[in-house]
């Protein structure tokens, strides 16, 4: 693969996951401060905080992963 884009995807996957993991945790601490009910969020038998919680653990592991990519294949 070329080395322009792995870094795009690299750089993509650590913008996403940066953003997703910012998004997350304000939400846990919107909720938590008492801005709007978990109760909207939540899904079968998934509770609210467990959803948005995913956000920001999804958001960590996309940038763990994009990290990873600039690490393993740039460097």
């Amino acid at each position: 693969m070329s080395d322009k884009i792995i870094m795009y995807v690299s750089k993509f996957c650590i913008y996403a996951g940066n953003f997703l993991t910012v998004l997350g945790s304000l939400g846990i601490i919107f909720g938590l401060i008492g801005f709007y009910d978990f109760d909207i969020f939540a899904y079968g038998l998934s509770s609210g905080i467990r959803i948005v919680g995913t956000f920001a653990i999804a958001g960590c592991l996309l940038s763990a992963i994009g990290y990873g990519i600039s690490d393993y294949f740039i460097n």
